[in-house]
């Protein structure tokens, strides 16, 4: 696993979901501008913990695959069935 090339994708990506711009929100008086909710995830030395779910180990195949995405530039598939519309 390439911890620097994660991180440095991770970096990216956030830009992508749109990291440090505000997106109006209205409201029934008016709007008024929100940040996009972070999606936490936690890189340990022999696992990952993503949207403080359960802890799971590289071992894990659908850790690999998650990782795999991540490392290849794109968000992580598993995220789809929270995100359809994309993030």
């Amino acid at each position: 696993i390439d911890f620097d090339l994660i991180l440095e994708n991770v970096k990216d990506l956030n830009v992508l979901a749109g990291e440090g711009i505000s997106q109006i929100e209205h409201t029934p008086g008016g709007a008024r501008l929100r940040q996009p909710e972070p999606l936490p995830l936690t890189l340990y030395q022999n696992g990952i913990v993503m949207f403080n779910g359960p802890f799971r180990p590289y071992e894990d195949p659908s850790t690999q695959q998650c990782l795999q995405d991540i490392m290849d530039g794109y968000f992580p598939s598993e995220l789809q069935m929270h995100y359809p519309d994309g993030i």
